[in-house]
């Protein structure tokens, strides 16, 4: 089923309406951000941590207005598009990006955002069946700086990843830094299992800060399981006996191999049963 509506700026709108210009920031430069959030039962999971990184990410972009994209506003916003379309269970992306003229230099930094809705049949997080096969793409490091963790609209890193993933017939593929470190997936946060302590790429590494990523760290550290976010050598992944990826739409996904190495999925079991008790 596709969405018959999106909203545009406050304002529902049929989804194949024509609601950019040439000159959109978003279009010519990258000039935005975006929320990817999962919706189940008809309720935004997760509003309180998507809005709390949705305004940081603004401020950090010199974005106005991000005082207003509280947690009721994309629990509201949300809401609201997922009864126009008749869905209870959905994958959503909220795009906000500088509604300005101007080239490089912005003439303003007014807000624009575009709400889009994709209807899911799951109404709970589910384990992927299948382990993932990865392996780990070197071609275009990415570079880690203060945007590093904001999931700006510049995102040709990952569209390189993805055809790479495809065109060698991979499930994912492991990102690095600029300096050799293991960083995230193609659209997801990695977590590593490795002698009875579970790791993850630190923020300092450049990875998204992922809203999922937050909840799996919060739930291990409850569960009394060790976690630590570091600096993580790819060579690991030799050694490790679990690898799992984390994201807002899926919850977790299990990594069955790398290369000859095959891991196991008890703890991303465990962690999962966890979650859809949230």
């Amino acid at each position: 089923m596709m969405p018959l509506y999106i909203n545009f700026n406050g304002e529902v709108v049929p989804a194949d309406s024509k609601v950019f210009a040439a000159d959109n920031r978003a279009f010519r430069y990258g000039d935005g951000l975006f929320e990817s959030m999962r919706m189940m039962k008809g309720h935004l999971k997760f509003p309180d941590l998507h809005a709390d990184r949705l305004q940081r990410g603004m401020k950090a972009l010199k974005i106005d207005g991000y005082s207003q994209t509280d947690a009721w506003f994309l629990k509201n916003k949300a809401e609201e598009l997922a009864i126009r379309n008749k869905v209870k269970h959905a994958r959503l992306r909220l795009t906000v990006f500088r509604d300005s003229e101007g080239l490089y230099a912005p003439t303003q930094n007014k807000m624009s955002y575009c709400l889009e809705l994709q209807p899911m049949d799951e109404p709970r997080y589910f384990l992927n069946e299948k382990g993932l096969i990865m392996d780990v793409f070197t071609d275009l490091p990415k570079p880690s700086n203060y945007l590093s963790n904001i999931k700006t609209c510049n995102s040709l890193i990952y569209v390189m990843a993805s055809i790479y993933k495809a065109q060698n017939n991979l499930d994912d593929v492991f990102l690095l830094n600029q300096n050799g470190y293991l960083c995230e997936a193609s659209s997801s946060n990695i977590f590593i299992w490795y002698q009875n302590h579970l790791y993850t790429p630190a923020l300092s590494e450049g990875c998204v800060e992922g809203v999922m990523r937050k909840v799996i760290i919060d739930i291990a550290k409850k569960s009394n399981i060790p976690v630590t976010e570091a600096q993580i050598n790819p060579e690991i992944l030799y050694e490790a006996d679990e690898v799992f990826l984390t994201n807002a739409v899926r919850g977790i996904q299990s990594v069955m191999g790398y290369g000859v190495k095959r891991y196991f999925n008890r703890l991303s079991k465990g962690l999962m049963d966890e979650l859809n008790k949230l």
